[in-house]
């Protein structure tokens, strides 16, 4: 067993003073409050909280930070330079950029990670010889940086509503749904990896198909997650060819309900925010991706309040701050309410912790509780830019940067700010470099 003792530390009560949380085998075995400080325990900084979730990543986007700018355009130009960077990735290439991208998400509090991935073949669609080389670089790369992942194995079938696929869409497809699942099937759990499903849409997966998917995720007890309404042209293009909206799509193929999480949801009419509440679909706010792309404002506090389980997560990664993100979900009612205080602090941190960890398929994660994942983030209170403020109030303005320690599954992987596979940033750099000069071959 271990120990490790803060001054401060968010229970599920709320903020308790002198916290001593014993870990056995990964697990939190115990938690005290008021207890002094004992030889042997692991002392953490600052205000203590439960490891936070990533709710929707793409690691390879990564890749794409501060070179998508040039020209300025929509979401659909920014997406034509994914494609060129999903068409050169090779696995080795991939297991070195997500390490490096889960090691900066560690640095930033995350201690589980939901990975919507959908770069599964080889390009020009073939399958490689092991046709999930792709995932398993995933698992590896999530196993060293320190994080548990939830493998949202994606399902995508098609170019667009009623088109065909073409150019780098072909690594991402599989010849049907049932391919796709053969394909999960082969995938096997481990300690740190969870199997998931996702849609990727109702423009790339067709109608027909959905329950297939839907069907065989609910059968096998896999979280499911699914990009909804994150852009007016989609919600176009979906009414003209069913008729009606992405999320009436969804409802009506079966794929709502607790263990579905939909991603965006930034243009859901009320019809669609009372189906996803009413049906207890959770729902993954992106406020960086959604302010960098111009999806628009979601109604996160509208999905709450109708029933949607909440959480967040850094998508394209233009940023990894996930405290940043909890804090811009508030900021983005404000925006849009004109008003502040409408998702108060022990919100943001339960979306950030619970919510997400739920998201990811573990009802017992983002809790310093018995019998929870020992994750624990030390942010601190001493900085530049959280000095002086309300413990209470800190998730509204500490960032990455404020994180000192985030311990786990009960091991320490980052301790004074430093990630124990040393210098990310660098760490990053290569991998980027490296990335790009097999696209741009």
């Amino acid at each position: 067993m271990s120990t490790f003792w803060a001054r401060t530390a968010w229970l599920p009560g709320g903020l308790a003073r002198d916290v001593r949380v014993t870990v056995d085998d990964g697990r939190i075995f115990a938690v005290t409050s008021g207890a002094a400080a004992r030889p042997g325990d692991h002392l953490l900084p600052g205000v203590v909280l439960p490891g936070f979730a990533n709710a929707h990543s793409h690691a390879f986007h990564r890749a794409l930070r501060g070179r998508t700018h040039g020209d300025g355009g929509t979401f659909w130009t920014w997406r034509e330079r994914m494609y060129a960077l999903a068409a050169g990735l090779s696995p080795d290439t991939y297991l070195d950029l997500a390490r490096a991208a889960f090691a900066e998400m560690v640095l930033a509090g995350v201690t589980a990670v939901g990975e919507f991935h959908y770069l599964h073949h080889s390009p020009g669609g073939t399958p490689y010889s092991d046709p999930n080389v792709m995932a398993e670089a995933l698992r590896t790369a999530a196993r060293d940086a320190g994080l548990r992942i939830t493998l949202l194995d994606t399902a995508y079938l098609s170019g667009g509503l009623g088109q065909p696929l073409a150019g780098p869409q072909l690594r991402f497809a599989d010849a049907d749904a049932d391919a796709w699942a053969a394909r999960v099937d082969a995938l096997r759990p481990d300690a740190t990896l969870t199997v998931g499903a996702a849609i990727h849409s109702v423009r790339a997966v067709p109608r027909d198909a959905l329950r297939t998917v839907a069907d065989h995720a609910r059968a096998g007890g896999l979280p499911l997650h699914v990009h909804v309404s994150e852009q007016r042209a989609e919600n176009d293009a979906c009414l003209a060819e069913h008729g009606t909206t992405p999320t009436r799509v969804l409802a009506d193929a079966g794929a709502l309900g607790p263990g579905t999480t939909a991603v965006h949801a930034v243009h859901v009419t009320p019809d669609d925010v009372g189906l996803l509440g009413s049906s207890r679909t959770g729902v993954c706010l992106c406020p960086s991706t959604e302010r960098d792309l111009g999806d628009g404002l979601a109604p996160g506090a509208a999905l709450r309040a109708a029933g949607a389980r909440l959480s967040v997560g850094s998508d394209q990664h233009v940023r990894t701050d996930l405290l940043a993100e909890a804090a811009d979900v508030e900021m983005h009612e404000r925006l849009a309410r004109g008003s502040r205080g409408v998702l108060d602090p022990a919100a943001l941190v339960e979306l950030l912790t619970a919510g997400g960890q739920a998201a990811l398929g573990d009802p017992t994660g983002g809790r310093i509780a018995v019998g929870s994942p020992a994750d624990l983030v030390a942010v601190r209170t001493d900085t530049p830019r959280t000095a002086g403020a309300d413990p209470e109030q800190l998730v509204l303005v500490a960032g990455s940067a404020d994180v000192d320690t985030v311990v786990s599954a009960g091991v320490v992987r980052v301790a004074g700010g430093r990630h124990v596979l040393g210098d990310v940033g660098a760490l990053l750099g290569a991998a980027v470099d490296a990335v790009w000069r097999e696209s741009d071959r």
